[in-house]
């Protein structure tokens, strides 16, 4: 019976990689195999995503490309991302709000001073003594900003040691096995597959992906696999007929295709992997004979590589194909000692091959089978590879940097008044480095704010990567990008492209928020706070410190919000002394502030925090809470300030040479964007679900920056939303004519989760539209305008959630109803307006972690009301 399944297997595979051009060519052995096949099924082995049975993923054999394509947990909770709290304990005072399951807002013209004075106190609350900041004094407050010239963006958070009650630990539930180095590791970085589990997992370069093949695939070789995936070869899910336009669910690129191997004779089942000198843009895979030897070869891996190389020492070459070689012609020396080949291989690809050979003599290589090419023995040197989609042209601008490699990357940045630039460049190495110019691809939003020098040197060469489009490859070991109108008057406040930050609402708008405020600032606090997850903690503070500005500084009522601004400072307190329910560790394997939830044996817990799972997600909400208490209290700040930059250091560090943090953790200055998975093994990368909230921490460090006079972590701040702004809108949020991701998929509107290797619209937690589109939108906060065009918006809400769409919002039960109305007032301002102060408002639309006073103020700064 199995037997029979692998065949049926195999001819499914056939069929799809003969309409793909993957194997145009089929020999006798396989033609055997299809005539004993013949009266199958072919349909019983349909890629099935998620499985319709009980395994995790579908099997097909080893000796073809695998289409892994379950939908993996690791550590992402299926739970909702927002805390849901019992009705009944949701605030204080229950029937004072929920009174008739309404609170109403009043149409008199009472002013809003009137209205303010009749607001109480709760009874049985404690009046805080002291004074609270009313206003912060200008011009140096989040919302009126100083002009910034020439800031570096990459100055320390701090230098000094993690707070003494966050304890350290050694027992990391994640042993770190593969990794030779002192140094903080970059848990969440595009390399994490060299050295988690299996250590088969790819790396995602860009536009190559190279996995270590450990005697596996159809040649059981023991190398480093190259893979380059055509538009062709992708697999896509079924269509979603409720979404106009019929969008695929998913796609896919498929996994284990070797199109070249970079081997050596003497490699086997003794041989070992361990990863060395990984930064935020690089490490080295070192591939050992055996443990301990001398032969070995090392891979640099740096993301935008322009070849995939190999630096031999005393081992036998054999560059191997799965795909299999069709001819493979010695094609000169671009310069002396460098040692060319052209490449066709059965798939119609043609790739370059260039050794550099320490001796400077000819190596030689002899093609002994269809899968093998063999090179001299002890050799010692470089070997590249390079695919060539340009011709004659691009084949010129390869011989032109072949015999360099980059070794690692670096990031520099500055940001003057609104205009921010940044600059990726490389350390090479290789063979007359001096004269030799790198070769480097560039994502579509690099490409887009490349300044003029940069520009110039774009050549025709281009090549998809599996998830971003198209990538590009630049000459040179540098690159500028610039960033214009970066949004450096974003504070507290509403803010809109057009108008700017709303410090002052309409008397009407007044008057409305404070009628409802009361009642919200009933809610426990130190309950609804003090959770088993740092996450929803995070937002819950986050919501109170919002809520507290809200009525302080929009509201213009500062004793209204006196008594849960103390209750809320008493809360974040908790988490300073590292009293709430799982206590921060730090863990000195990996070095970082890590929950203790996971340390129990589920690194599940708290959505995988404990494996660097969403750092930026949950600390961003501390940051932003932080900020806003900061600022309506600046002698706050002595005695917290230490314990927010611990987690900024975590999340987000600016420098690489803090000996306790990577530096940053989260935000991927090539990518663009932020990575959420941690210690996980992932057969397809990495991958981020929230977009909104990968922002929310950007702009969380930015007013954090403000509050304390971190001009620099401000400046980050505006540059990262900046560049979100830009790549976001490029991979994430679709609007119509994107050309970045399939035409097939783009109506979806929002990726839903972006991995590495495949797109999946859904969620980890549902697949429900509201869901799915909605994780894009929450926390809705004064830089959502910014990061969510106009014109996304308006036409994801006409596909979606429209009275004659196929997901109303005005249909959609619970929380998420909240989050679609409160993202409609970033195209109609007026309609979020009239749907959070209507009569008989049901406030199980409020999630667990916002306000309907919030939700009206941000319609209302946005011209609502």
């Amino acid at each position: 019976m199995e037997g029979t399944k692998l065949k049926a297997a195999l001819l499914t595979w056939l069929i799809a990689a003969e309409k793909a051009h993957c194997f145009p060519r089929v020999g006798t052995a396989v033609g055997s195999i299809l005539q004993s096949t013949a009266v199958d099924s072919a349909t019983s082995f349909e890629t099935q995503y998620p499985p319709s049975n009980s395994e995790s993923r579908l099997l097909i054999p080893e000796s073809h490309p695998v289409y892994r394509v379950a939908l993996q947990h690791d550590g992402h909770s299926s739970q909702q991302p927002f805390p849901n709290f019992d009705v009944a304990e949701f605030i204080d005072g229950l029937e004072d709000l929920l009174s008739s399951a309404s609170t109403t807002v009043s149409s008199s013209t009472t002013t809003a001073g009137s209205v303010a004075h009749t607001a109480q106190t709760p009874p049985g609350t404690t009046v805080a003594q002291g004074p609270v900041t009313t206003e912060i004094s200008l011009p140096v407050g989040p919302d009126h900003p100083k002009t910034m010239n020439g800031q570096d963006i990459f100055q320390p958070v701090a230098t000094g040691p993690i707070p003494a009650n966050i304890k350290s630990r050694d027992d990391h539930p994640v042993k770190n096995l593969h990794v030779n180095t002192s140094d903080p590791l970059s848990t969440n970085k595009f390399y994490a597959g060299l050295f988690l589990g299996t250590q088969t997992n790819a790396t995602f370069t860009q536009p190559y992906s190279l996995a270590w093949s450990k005697g596996g695939g159809s040649l059981k070789s023991w190398g480093m696999g190259i893979s380059h995936v055509q538009p062709g070869m992708l697999a896509f899910g079924p269509e979603n007929r409720k979404i106009p336009g019929n969008p695929v669910q998913y796609y896919i690129n498929p996994i284990g295709l070797q199109h070249l191997i970079f081997s050596a004779t003497e490699l086997n089942q003794s041989s070992v992997m361990d990863t060395e000198q990984p930064t935020a843009f690089s490490a080295n895979a070192v591939l050992k004979r055996s443990p301990g030897s001398a032969q070995q070869i090392t891979f640099p891996l740096v993301q935008g590589m322009g070849y995939a190389t190999a630096v031999y020492n005393e081992l036998e070459p054999l560059i191997e194909s799965g795909v299999f070689f069709r001819k493979v012609v010695s094609a000169g020396s671009p310069r002396p000692g460098i040692f060319k080949y052209r490449v066709d291989i059965e798939d119609d690809t043609t790739w370059l091959l260039y050794a550099t050979p320490a001796d400077g003599k000819d190596p030689k290589f002899k093609l002994v089978s269809k899968s093998s090419l063999r090179g001299p023995e002890g050799f010692s040197g470089t070997i590249q590879i390079a695919k060539n989609p340009a011709g004659t042209s691009g084949e010129k601008f390869y011989d032109n940097s072949s015999g360099v490699y980059p070794t690692t990357g670096h990031i520099s940045g500055s940001v003057t008044g609104d205009v921010g630039s940044y600059s990726l460049s490389w350390t090479k190495a290789g063979k007359d480095v001096a004269g030799t110019p790198l070769l480097m691809f560039a994502l579509p939003h690099h490409i887009q704010s490349f300044d003029k020098a940069t520009q110039g040197r774009i050549t025709n060469i281009s090549l998809r990567t599996t998830t971003k489009g198209n990538a590009t490859a630049v000459i040179g070991e540098s690159w500028t990008m610039v960033e214009p109108n970066l949004p450096v008057d974003i504070g507290f406040a509403p803010w809109s492209p057009t108008h700017g930050s709303a410090h002052e609402l309409s008397p009407a708008a007044q008057q409305a928020i404070l009628e409802i405020a009361p009642q919200e600032l009933k809610q426990n606090i130190s309950k609804q706070t003090d959770l088993n997850s740092m996450y929803y903690s995070g937002k819950a503070l986050s919501k109170f410190a919002t809520l507290v500005y809200t009525v302080n500084q929009l509201g213009n009522n500062v004793d209204l919000a006196t008594n849960a601004f103390q209750e809320l400072k008493k809360s974040f307190a908790n988490f300073v002394q590292n009293k709430q329910q799982f206590p921060l560790a730090y863990d000195t394997v990996w070095k970082g502030v890590v929950s203790t939830a996971g340390y129990s044996g589920d690194l599940n817990q708290d959505f995988g925090n404990t494996a660097y799972n969403d750092h930026h997600f949950h600390y961003g909400y501390f940051v932003q809470a932080a900020a806003i208490i900061g600022s309506l209290d600046p002698a706050w700040l002595a005695e917290n300030k230490e314990w927010v930059n611990t987690l900024v250091r975590d999340a987000g560090n600016s420098v690489a040479n803090d000996p306790r943090f990577p530096f940053s953790r989260s935000f991927d200055w090539y990518n663009g964007h932020s990575w959420a998975k941690g210690l996980f093994e992932s057969f397809d990368g990495k991958d981020q679900e929230s977009t909104s909230e990968d922002t929310m921490f950007a702009y969380a460090i930015k007013l954090w920056g403000k509050t304390t006079g971190d001009a620099s972590m401000e400046a980050r701040g505006n540059m990262m939303l900046g560049i979100l702004g830009r790549s976001l809108n490029n991979y994430f949020l679709m609007e119509e004519g994107n050309t970045n991701q399939p035409a097939n998929f783009t109506a979806n509107k929002v990726t839903g989760i972006l991995f590495e290797n495949k797109v999946d619209h859904t969620t980890y937690f549902g697949a429900n539209l509201e869901f799915i589109q909605g994780i894009h939108m929450l926390p809705l906060m004064p830089h959502s305008p910014f990061t969510r065009r106009k014109e996304f918006v308006r036409q994801e809400w006409q596909a979606m959630f429209a009275e004659n769409a196929s997901t109303p919002a005005s249909k959609v039960d619970g929380g998420w109803k909240g989050v679609l109305y409160a993202n409609l007032a970033l195209i109609d301002p007026k309609a979020s307006w009239e749907f959070f102060a209507q009569p008989n408002f049901n406030y199980s639309w409020i999630d667990g972690g916002a306000t309907r006073t919030w939700y009206l103020a941000f319609a209302a700064g946005l011209g609502g009301a």
